[in-house]
């Protein structure tokens, strides 16, 4: 299977004269999964914002696979996005939100698991945060794109549901490159086999979780 590259470069972005992200560097291959830390206002929101393109920056570059894309409707078919909110229409039962959002040939192995036959005679009104949230980061993992960008996808989930999204997150990175950012460090380092750090504005790539500490984003004994 042909392996795909994201590379974002020299993105630069300012917020009232201070500097949310300066210069800042990401590469993320097919099989990679990128834990991106940092405290709250270190950008990390922004920067994958910037990446999916709904978020302007006063520089960047974006490339796949050697390719520049510089127009947000290139990036929308090679990288899907995982806001912190919810995503799914309210008013849509649950079988409607399926159809629109996976291919026919995937469906019904999208729907082989329990957490997934549980809700499908219901409407997205009728699910708890965790189930909502936890049916939106499996409809974002199966889409067809090459690249996908989680943003706080443990938010209100509870301890069996983080296991069964940590397994969606490890089947799809064969396929696919995956970078998530959310406050839960320890899911986030737990899942990762790469991790980020950005902090005063700048990418700080990490060859060990330990360096968490070093760097003054943990304190002794939280790993």
């Amino acid at each position: 299977m042909k392996k795909h590259l994201l590379e974002i470069d020299s993105v630069q972005k300012t917020f009232d004269n201070k500097n949310i992200l300066s210069d800042v560097y990401l590469k993320c291959e097919t099989n990679d999964i990128i834990g991106l830390l940092g405290r709250n206002g270190s950008g990390k929101s922004t920067l994958l914002k910037i990446i999916f393109g709904i978020e302007s920056a006063d520089f960047k570059f974006v490339r796949i696979d050697s390719v520049v894309k510089s127009k947000t409707k290139d990036l929308f078919a090679e990288i899907s996005y995982l806001p912190q909110d919810n995503c799914i229409p309210k008013v849509l039962s649950i079988k409607k939100a399926i159809q629109l959002s996976v291919s026919k040939e995937k469906i019904q192995e999208f729907c082989s698991d329990e957490i997934i036959v549980a809700m499908l005679d219901k409407k997205i009104s009728h699910l708890s945060g965790g189930e909502l949230r936890y049916l939106e980061i499996k409809i974002i993992l199966y889409n067809s794109s090459k690249f996908a960008l989680l943003d706080e996808p443990y938010n209100g989930l509870s301890p069996l549901l983080v296991e069964k999204v940590n397994e969606l997150i490890a089947e799809n990175s064969k396929t696919k490159g995956i970078i998530i950012s959310d406050h839960n460090y320890e899911n986030v380092i737990k899942v990762s086999n790469k991790l980020i750090l950005l902090k005063e504005g700048k990418a700080h790539h990490l060859l060990c979780k330990e360096e968490l500490i070093e760097k003054g984003y943990l304190k002794e004994g939280m790993l």
